[in-house]
């Protein structure tokens, strides 16, 4: 009898054990077999990869059972990471912008782009539509009717005047360490703006913002870098001026024309499809657009929202969309931890 117990106790605890592990290796194994070690994902300081990035991350832990991780830094530093595989994924790549640096870790193979988030945007010199059209409804008249392409602004100085220096006018940049405010600083130099105009550059997208919709609440003519999707293209009507038609030639010589066709892409540093392929694979498949993206800013923006707070009202209300880019089993995980 006590030989007989002990051997039933045995047999009790080697059988919990062996579920134990079971399900153990079942969470935390991936589809090739491996631990699920923590997906990186690189992250910036404008809205529009702060959600998608933040939508990323849901699905990953939710869907797949990764945990994740989000480092914020600039775009040159987070495709240097990449490349390191410090950073596992990066949800937005504006190939046009950082194309030099881009081109060159994906010939070296230590990145691999996954495929387009979405490639129907824009970004250059704006200008409030009121400054060229007038606003009846607020009882604006056109300031400068014949405000047209950036070029045009050179007639236009005192128009948008800089408040730390009356000589000259001023014109908005991006915050220092985006590659497009470097295209930018460089464009207003080869159009010949410089000795007009003063380039600065706010310390944030959020003092960026601020400055268009203060311009906008206010009725003050403003000019400056902007690009799609974001809430306040989606909120108010800005103009972007027109370039020269893009060229590489006019590209490389000063950047001397429009932006090019951009694909705003998903990247991954090269271990990412062996160490986690389910998830390589739901990046591929992941798609949205410029409209979705600018739904999603300007819900947060009506609804002083946070980004999390974005992402669930996309999962709730975009289940048509998102629902494409994974299978079944991912669908229902991330469907019940919404519940």
């Amino acid at each position: 009898m006590k030989t007989t117990t002990k051997k039933t106790i045995k047999t009790i605890l080697f059988t919990l054990l062996i579920v134990a592990l079971t399900a153990c290796g079942s969470e935390e194994s991936n589809s090739n077999g491996q631990k699920k070690e923590e997906i990186v994902f690189g992250n910036g300081d404008w809205d529009s990869v702060r959600f998608h990035t933040a939508l990323a991350q849901y699905i990953v832990e939710n869907g797949y059972g990764y945990e994740t991780d989000a480092v914020t830094g600039s775009t040159p530093i987070t495709l240097t990471g990449l490349k390191n595989g410090d950073v596992d994924a990066y949800m937005e790549v504006w190939t046009g912008n950082s194309s030099e640096l881009y081109d060159e870790i994906i010939e070296s193979g230590e990145v691999v782009e996954l495929g387009v988030n979405f490639d129907d945007n824009a970004q250059g010199f704006y200008v409030p539509t009121f400054v060229i059209e007038g606003d009846d409804k607020r009882g604006i008249d056109p300031i400068a009717p014949d405000l047209k392409t950036v070029a045009d602004l050179a007639k236009y100085p005192e128009l948008f005047q800089d408040p730390e220096n009356p000589d000259k006018g001023r014109i908005m940049g991006g915050p220092s360490g985006w590659d497009a405010t470097m295209i930018m600083e460089e464009k207003v130099s080869t159009y010949g703006l410089d000795d007009k105009y003063n380039f600065f550059k706010p310390g944030s997208a959020a003092a960026l913002a601020a400055s268009i919709e203060t311009a906008f609440q206010k009725g003050e003519p403003w000019v400056g870098y902007y690009w799609e999707p974001t809430w306040i293209t989606g909120k108010y009507d800005l103009t972007l001026l027109e370039e020269p038609q893009f060229s590489q030639e006019k590209w490389d010589n000063g950047y001397g024309s429009e932006f090019p066709p951009n694909e705003v892409v998903v990247a991954a540093t090269q271990s990412l499809p062996e160490r986690a392929p389910e998830v390589a694979q739901f990046l591929t498949d992941y798609q949205s657009s410029s409209l979705l993206t600018a739904e999603a800013l300007a819900y947060m923006q009506e609804n002083d929202a946070q980004i999390n707070d974005a992402v669930i009202w996309f999962l709730e209300e975009k289940e048509d969309v998102w629902t494409t880019w994974v299978d079944e089993e991912v669908e229902a995980e991330v469907k019940d931890s919404l519940q």
